[in-house]
């Protein structure tokens, strides 16, 4: 009987299993919750550094922002204050147009008029700048 008491003791702690499962569970549960989020949020996550999902909304976006950046509705990030280039505004419509050309026919019926409606309000907002007295448009220093 002193044998058996001379040997170690081994005592199995169950517990930290149990807490690593729990920790896998709401790891897994807050992914699930992140996949299910809505499109207009993933617009957050751009904002707060993190890099939205790729989707077509995004890359027409893509080109739409710097447009209107470049027509003067939006502030230069770097200036700081609106500024009117419309050889860039046009650019980036083209090159919008070149998306909606190379795409017919291979997009759904919401992006095909997500795409058109997006081309039509930048070629009005386009048309209305350059018609917008010089005195109104703020440039950029020369």
């Amino acid at each position: 009987m002193s044998d058996q008491q001379d040997e170690p003791k081994i005592v199995v702690d169950e517990d930290w299993k149990t807490r690593v499962r729990a920790e896998r569970e709401a790891a897994k549960q807050a992914t699930t919750a992140e996949d299910a989020r809505p499109t207009g949020e993933a617009t957050g996550e751009a904002a707060a550094g993190r890099i939205p999902p790729a989707s077509f909304e995004v890359l027409i976006t893509t080109f739409a922002v710097p447009a209107l950046t470049a027509m003067g509705k939006i502030p230069d990030p770097v200036q700081g204050h609106p500024v009117v280039r419309p050889d860039l505004a046009k650019h980036y419509i083209d090159m919008l147009s070149l998306i909606e050309e190379k795409t017919k026919g291979n997009l759904t019926k919401d992006e095909a008029g997500m795409l058109d409606d997006l081309l039509h309000q930048l070629r009005m907002t386009f048309v209305t700048t350059r018609k917008e007295p010089e005195s109104e448009k703020k440039d950029a220093p020369t």
